[in-house]
C-alpha cells in the first residue's frame, strides 16, 4: 500500500475472502498499523466466520501494546475503531451461495458470494458496483470453477480472476518428492487457464484480469504464455495482473 501511495488512515473498509494465510496473515498488523498513523475513524472489516473472534484476539494479543499507547500518545482505544462482521452461510446471506449485499455507501454497492474452494466451506468473492461511474469489478478470491461466481460476475467491467496453470504444475510434480498430493488439491480447489476463459466469456464481462498465479513458486511462465492459455476460451481483454499494477 505505501508504495501504491495510499494513505493507511484512509481505509474504512476490508474484505477477506477467506482465511487462508496468505489472504489473512496480515490482517491483525494492518489494523495496528492503521492505527499508529493516525486513524482516528471507524473501519468495517467483512470476512468469513471467524473474523470476528480472530479480530477479538487480535487486539487481546497486542493488549499490552495497545495499552501503552494510548497512555503515553493519547490515542483513542483501539477495539473502538475497528468493527468485524462475520458473513455466514446460514443466517438469511448467502444461503446456497446466493449473491447478497453486504456493504453500501455513497460511493459503492458490495455483494458477495459463495465459491468453491475446499477443504474450506467458506470462501467469497466481492463484486464492487461503483454509484459514482457505474462500472464494477468482481473479486474471484480463491475458486474452483463457481457458478455462483459466474452469477455474481454477470456484465461486470473487470473480472479479476485466480489463474493455474497446469503445464507448470506437472513439471514441479516431476521434480518435487509428495507434490502429487498437493496437485490433487490444487485441482480440487482453483481454476485452470481454460476454465477462467470460459468463466469470462459465461459471465460476459468486458476484462479479464489474471491473478493469484499457481503455482507461484514456479516464475518462468512469461505474461505471453498465460495468455496464449486463456485467449482461446475468451475473446474480451485479458491483462495479465502484477502488483502496482493500474487498469
Amino acid at each position: 500500500m505505501k508504495l501504491a501511495n495510499l494513505n493507511l488512515t484512509s481505509i474504512r473498509h476490508i474484505f477477506i475472502t477467506h482465511h487462508h494465510s496468505d489472504h489473512n496473515a496480515d490482517y491483525g498488523n494492518l489494523l495496528l498499523f492503521m492505527w499508529t498513523t493516525g486513524l482516528n475513524h471507524q473501519v468495517n472489516a467483512y470476512g468469513p466466520r471467524p473474523l470476528l473472534k480472530m479480530t477479538k484476539m487480535f487486539l487481546k494479543l497486542s493488549e499490552c501494546d495497545i495499552k501503552v499507547r494510548i497512555m503515553s500518545e493519547g490515542r483513542l482505544p483501539l477495539k473502538d475503531m475497528i468493527k468485524a462482521h462475520d458473513i455466514r452461510r446460514n443466517n438469511g446471506g448467502c444461503r446456497g451461495g446466493i449473491s447478497r449485499r453486504i456493504m453500501e455507501d455513497e460511493n459503492v454497492r458490495v455483494t458477495a458470494a459463495l465459491v468453491n474452494h475446499p477443504p474450506l466451506k467458506t470462501a467469497f468473492a466481492y463484486r464492487f458496483d461503483s454509484r459514482v461511474d457505474n462500472r464494477s469489478i468482481v473479486i474471484s478470491g480463491d475458486t474452483a470453477p463457481s457458478d455462483n461466481l459466474i452469477s455474481l460476475a454477470q456484465n461486470a467491467d473487470v473480472l479479476v480472476h485466480e489463474v493455474m496453470h497446469l503445464p507448470s504444475i506437472d513439471k514441479l510434480v516431476s521434480i518435487r518428492p509428495g507434490a502429487s498430493r498437493i496437485k490433487q488439491h490444487l485441482l480440487e480447489s482453483h481454476t485452470t487457464c481454460e476454465q477462467v476463459g470460459r468463466i469470462a466469456t459465461l459471465a460476459n464481462v468486458k476484462t479479464l484480469v489474471l491473478s493469484h498465479f499457481i503455482p507461484a513458486e514456479y516464475p518462468f511462465v512469461t505474461d505471453e504464455q498465460w495468455l496464449e492459455a486463456v485467449r482461446p476460451y475468451f475473446a474480451g481483454k485479458i491483462i495479465v495482473g502484477r502488483d502496482l499494477l493500474e487498469i
